[in-house]
């Protein structure tokens, strides 16, 4: 890379780019045995290095539901994906939030929900790959018509000695003879840099991805770097050292090998709960995209649940994007009811307790202001009501909560602790438990109680409801 000094608008000083790092090809790994000894939790250090926070102009979400997350569950069926895509651009709207999913390509049902979803003919999300680094792959992905592709090119030692069994220039020029390829067939290339939290950063992640921006110069096609935090090791912490600073790996790829904001993604797991933190901090130092699942699925841990940066991306920009957030409700059933699968109660957002309270004090609380004990509307933004756990520990307050939030009660159709009916279920509940009950009331139950106590007003409740 030559010397170059240019005028920095951002900063307003002169900024000289006058560095090169050059591809350390070592005889034996590097393996970072300071951070990964294997027989202890892996140790974070610092080295007190702070980078400037920069956030990209436009900052989106990029989907692996369909790929990297079925690779946690059993396959889904083209019917069950065609859905899940269309559920996926209603949320993501019309400004494509949600810009592009990625899909495997291989078995037949793979191509058939691929090609069920390329008809629709949507714009976002982009149908994307995922394929092998083999000449067959690309002609496939081409006859497909898909445009662009992930491809695999693990970056640590871990992979490239113990793995593939190559030397890291032997693993570089491989790469760079597949991206080649997809280049001269016209297909724009995804690189995966997989296991980047534990590879050399300048002795081999920066020299590659300055090849990749030579290459890209010279073809005018794009190429894309997805930082893929392969186990979960990336940490946020202000001065933390590489290969694990996600802020850190960030800036580098940006100001060392100058690969644009809307050319880098990050793609992280969730083993040691980091997953959310790490893609907002990528966000926030200069990846214009986040790789997620629905629901977080994948597999050990999973990916970086879609649903949590939808959320996230409201919280950092200040409005929605366009993306309609009711219907991560309507995913969160799709899964629970047409898939058979199970969401952990107290999932946040989608979970079937994520917005229910279970102690009395805490229901009388929410009688008074839903703000008091409700993360945000949950009902006007996810379509989600807050509710009350009835037990117990209710108490008068939560058995009127749940009434008034089961049946959508209005304003002046509310009843009270006061109320005649409220003070009957609770005699009701009270007797349950007094019999050896141990588990909450569920919604049924509630109803009957109410139908039992009070046929006429169970009849009136109901027609509210409706």
């Amino acid at each position: 890379m030559k010397d170059k000094i240019f005028y920095n608008d951002s900063v307003n000083l002169l900024e000289t780019h006058n560095f090169t790092h050059e591809l350390q090809d070592v005889k034996e790994p590097h393996l970072f045995r300071e951070m990964y000894d294997y027989e202890s939790i892996p140790k974070t250090l610092f080295n007190f290095m702070h980078v400037p926070m920069k956030c990209a102009e436009e900052i989106w979400i990029t989907d692996t539901t369909f790929r990297d997350g079925q690779q946690g569950q059993r396959p889904f069926t083209p019917d069950e994906i065609a859905d899940l895509y269309k559920l996926l651009n209603k949320l993501g709207g019309k400004n494509g939030i949600i810009r592009q999913s990625e899909f495997f390509v291989y078995s037949d049902a793979d191509k058939e929900a691929l090609r069920r979803c390329l008809d629709l003919g949507l714009e976002f999300p982009e149908v994307t790959s995922w394929i092998r680094a083999t000449e067959s792959d690309f002609k496939l992905v081409k006859e497909l018509g898909i445009k662009e592709t992930g491809i695999l090119v693990s970056c640590s030692d871990y992979h490239i000695f113990k793995k593939m069994n190559l030397t890291r220039a032997g693993a570089m020029e491989k790469y760079l003879g597949i991206i080649k390829k997809a280049l001269d067939i016209g297909i724009k290339p995804r690189c995966h840099f997989e296991d980047i939290t534990r590879a050399d950063y300048y002795g081999f992640v920066v020299p590659f991805a300055s090849k990749l921006k030579e290459l890209m110069d010279e073809s005018g096609i794009p190429i894309k770097i997805r930082c893929c935090d392969t186990m979960g090791y990336g940490v946020t912490y202000p001065g933390a050292a590489l290969p694990r600073s996600v802020q850190g790996i960030i800036y580098g790829l940006k100001h060392y090998a100058e690969i644009p904001s809307e050319l880098l993604e990050w793609h992280g797991h969730n083993d040691f709960y980091k997953v959310v933190t790490n893609a907002a901090t990528a966000w926030l130092y200069g990846a214009s995209a986040v790789n997620c699942s629905l629901l977080g699925i994948g597999e050990r841990t999973g990916n970086c649940p879609l649903e949590a940066m939808a959320i996230e991306y409201c919280s950092l920009r200040g409005n929605d994007g366009g993306m309609n957030l009711e219907v991560i409700t309507e995913i969160a059933e799709y899964f629970t009811k047409k898939m058979g699968y199970e969401i952990p109660p107290g999932t946040p957002f989608v979970g079937a307790s994520f917005n229910l309270t279970r102690a009395g004090i805490h229901a009388d609380g929410m009688m008074k202001d839903k703000e008091i004990y409700n993360i945000f509307d949950t009902e006007k933004i996810l379509g989600r009501p807050p509710m009350v756990a009835v037990d117990s520990h209710s108490g008068l307050a939560g058995i009127a909560f749940w009434i008034n939030a089961y049946f959508r009660l209005k304003e002046g159709k509310k009843v009270d602790k006061k109320d005649a009916l409220v003070q009957a279920v609770k005699e009701s509940v009270d007797a349950e438990y007094a019999g050896g009950r141990t588990t909450v009331m569920s919604d049924e139950e509630l109803t009957g109680l109410i139908e039992k106590c009070d046929p006429a007003r169970y009849r009136e409740l109901i027609a509210e409801k409706e």
